[in-house]
């Protein structure tokens, strides 16, 4: 059938079950968007306040869902407002489809008004980038853009497509979506090599990365980590991948993981990293990370394997997949004296916090109690990121959505909207400081537009918490431009941007505030003002081995 490129796009979209988009229109993309016009029965376009906001979005919906995200924006400064979202998609490998349309093709190139070379831009923080110039091309650069977004380590991918391509016609043949390629590249002596290793070890530890949750592996995970006898630890990217109420969990590890973590892993004899790229907020000083151990790296990207810390063995292929074959093979193992090290570790260095005030963890606590660890929580970066990380008890994959490899302040408000999207089932939860929740607090009108019913928690220190901690700890307290004691009234904001708002200054308003908001099932926003110098314990001071973890208690000391 003969159909204009905007019909192909449309067309192209429902080919592939993309059944919301996120985005804002403009007039490179016009002939789209007036094509999206005559679909809102079978596409859903949330249109956001930035489309910072949309790119975000569509990630929060890819990540609570783990299907595709897709996010619209047109040529030049709307293009370019994707980028941060584009780059927080690349770090975490989160499968996202960016379409954005340029100017015509005689204008490429001569500096046209709103003209930007988008390809060019994103080309280091996408799998792939297109410019569809040329309309018979257009349906088969979509195909490949979905199927790259989700194959192997999946990722961003951006397509963007001149304005005349929109709508220039050419014969459309409608075909089924190519099923995305998972490689395994490991032999059997990779294998047998493993199983070694894991046989031989009287402590074994595994490192759980986002890897887990990207394959599905959270079943085997579970089933090797007991056949094994081995505790867990686990990434940002990997909450909720493995049950954080078992008995073999030990927190998460790094530079504000539990104390049981990072000595566990200082002291292991094997360290199996699932899923993990041994990121440099978990392993600080690489000559150091678990020194005293052999490690085992199974993932599916072989460009991770030996990039930041040297392996003895590794095994490239899906988690899933490289699991159920270890797993056949594997008979049960015991290991209680290394348990009983681990729990005397637990006993010894239990995650606490001044409970005679108003503080975050207890919040966290509060907000995990009246949801019942099942909300989805998406957060900002800073104190609260990781508040939220150590405090709530994620015991389900998809459940906790983070920008944890380029930490974008701004990023869990228009997560927050996607998930709620993708997943109307579930309670969904931002929590924010007081700083990131300015970056992109206008999205707030979006939730109040469509009435998606969020819970918006701000963590209000009047400062910028983490960067403040940093300063109090090792730049003698200069706190150079992170007070942030200005006239802004984050109740009066919100309720202008049309969201239910409750400010909260004592213990005893929180559990009151969570379950009013529950029930309302509408956008409401909850500010919680705490004290200034709260701090982020455990720490690990940046290039330091983990083993050198302190807290407040060694800090007094």
């Amino acid at each position: 059938m003969l159909l204009n490129g905007s019909q192909i796009v449309i067309e192209c979209l429902k080919e592939q079950g993309v059944d919301t988009v996120f985005g804002y229109p403009g007039g490179s993309i016009l002939n789209i968007y007036d094509e999206l016009y005559k679909h809102t029965d079978e596409i859903t376009h949330i249109l956001t306040s930035h489309e910072q906001g949309a790119s975000h979005a569509a990630d929060g919906y890819a990540r609570a869902t783990g299907k595709v995200g897709v996010c619209l924006a047109t040529s030049g400064p709307g293009a370019t407002n994707l980028v941060t979202g584009i780059a927080t998609a690349y770090m975490d490998s989160v499968p996202l489809v960016a379409i954005t349309a340029n100017v015509t093709l005689p204008l490429l190139g001569k500096d046209s008004f709103q003209e930007v070379d988008i390809a060019g831009v994103t080309m280091p923080i996408t799998k792939h980038g297109y410019i569809v110039k040329d309309v018979t091309k257009l349906a088969d650069t979509l195909r490949k853009a979905f199927k790259i977004a989700k194959s192997g380590r999946p990722g961003p991918v951006l397509v963007d497509i001149t304005k005349d391509v929109t709508a220039n016609t050419c014969e459309f043949v409608p075909a089924k979506p190519e099923p995305p390629e998972i490689k395994n590249s490991y032999t059997e002596n990779d294998i047998n090599t493993a199983l070694d290793l894991i046989r031989n070890a009287k402590k074994p530890f595994i490192y759980l990365g986002g890897g887990a949750i990207i394959s599905g592996a959270s079943r085997e995970v579970k089933e090797f980590a007991e056949k094994i006898d081995a505790p867990v630890c686990d990434t940002l990217m990997a909450k909720g991948a493995f049950d954080g109420k078992s008995e073999l969990y030990t927190g998460m590890v790094g530079m504000h993981g539990t104390k049981t973590s990072n000595f566990g892993v200082s002291q292991c004899d094997l360290l199996i990293a699932l899923g993990a790229r041994f990121s440099d907020r978990v392993i600080g000083n690489p000559k150091k990370f678990a020194e005293n151990a052999k490690i085992l790296h199974i993932d599916i990207d072989a460009a991770e394997v030996n990039k930041n810390i040297k392996t003895d063995a590794s095994v490239i292929g899906d988690l899933k997949t490289v699991l159920k074959e270890l797993n056949s093979k594997l008979t049960p193992q015991k290991h209680e004296e290394w348990h009983n090290t681990i729990k005397e570790l637990k006993e010894k260095y239990p995650l606490k916090y001044e409970t005679d005030k108003l503080t975050c963890p207890y919040i966290i606590e509060e907000l995990d109690r009246v949801t019942d660890g099942k909300a989805i929580i998406t957060t900002d970066v800073g104190q609260h990121q990781m508040w939220a990380a150590q405090y709530y008890k994620y015991t389900e994959p998809r459940t906790f959505l983070s920008s944890g490899g380029l930490g974008t302040m701004g990023y869990g408000l228009g997560a927050c909207i996607g998930a709620k999207v993708g997943r109307p089932d579930k309670i969904c939860v931002n929590i924010a400081g007081d700083g990131c929740f300015r970056m992109n607090m206008n999205e707030l009108a979006t939730a109040s537009r469509y009435n998606i019913p969020i819970i918006q928690i701000i963590i209000n220190n009047h400062v910028l918490g983490m960067v403040r901690q940093w300063q109090t700890l090792f730049y003698e307290k200069r706190y150079s431009q992170t007070v942030l004691t200005d006239k802004v009234d984050f109740v009066k904001v919100s309720e202008g941007l049309g969201c239910e708002a409750i400010r909260v200054t004592k213990k005893e308003e929180v559990a009151p505030a969570l379950e009013k908001a529950v029930a309302l099932n509408k956008p409401v926003v909850i500010e919680c003002v705490i004290e200034e110098d709260d701090k982020v314990f455990p720490m690990v001071p940046a290039g330091a081995p983990i083993s050198d973890a302190f807290d407040a208690d060694d800090l007094a000391k």
